[in-house]
């Protein structure tokens, strides 16, 4: 698993400071970046996973939140005077913590619950990328299995041919003899080619076999158990 980013925004160097010397206590401690309230507006969005804001000027407030990415979690810690009610009416997306008496605690928890499902989102992307690249291949190889046939006959043809014009002496000029030479062995490793294919779709179908037969085989003696 990489290692996680969290982006602070403040303009409050203290409220930096308090985060990531809380964090210190903890077994896995993300990768922090620090930037200031007037900083985000040309923020890259594939530089964090999850970002905290606090201790912003009210004035920049809602633009930083504006220029956040909505797919990444986002934490806005208030302060007494704001009404997180309002907050999360006009940014619905958005987290609000009050900073009470053990805030940082909760906002450690908080995040790293975070952080967690957006790994497993990161991982269930990646899977999804997998599939369908997996599809792709499982459709290419299926249709190379059912053209084998059709190619077999055609390398046949193609070598069966040029066999039998260089069976002919003083029919061909050195250069067509050449030429044809050159026809009939790269029909011949063509059809090489083709029975190794042919050869590992059998090994693969007995690696399948024998795969079902010893999950077979465990489900049955775990039921015995």
């Amino acid at each position: 698993m990489d290692l996680a980013t969290v982006l602070i925004i403040s303009d409050d160097v203290e409220f930096s400071r308090a985060i990531t010397g809380r964090w210190q206590s903890e077994r896995i401690t993300p990768t922090f970046t620090l930037m200031g309230g007037d900083l985000c507006q040309a923020l890259d969005a594939d530089a964090f996973d999850v970002a905290i804001v606090g201790g912003v000027r009210p004035a920049g407030l809602s633009a930083v939140l504006q220029a956040l990415d909505p797919a990444k979690p986002v934490l806005l810690i208030c302060d007494e005077t704001q009404n997180i009610r309002e907050i999360r009416e006009s940014q619905p997306r958005i987290m609000a913590l009050r900073q009470y008496e053990g805030w940082l605690d909760a906002l450690v928890l908080i995040v790293s619950e975070a952080l967690r499902r957006s790994e497993a989102v990161k991982r269930l992307c990646r899977a999804e990328q997998e599939s369908v690249l997996l599809q792709q291949q499982a459709t290419l190889g299926n249709y190379m299995r059912e053209m084998l046939h059709n190619l077999n006959n055609a390398l046949t043809s193609v070598l069966g041919n040029s066999e039998l014009l260089l069976l002919e002496p003083g029919s061909l000029t050195a250069n067509s003899r050449s030429q044809i030479e050159t026809i009939r062995n790269m029909a011949l490793r063509m059809h090489e080619i083709l029975q190794r294919f042919a050869s590992l779709e059998k090994e693969l179908k007995v690696v399948a076999t024998q795969t079902e037969k010893d999950s077979t085989a465990k489900t049955r003696s775990a039921g015995a158990r």
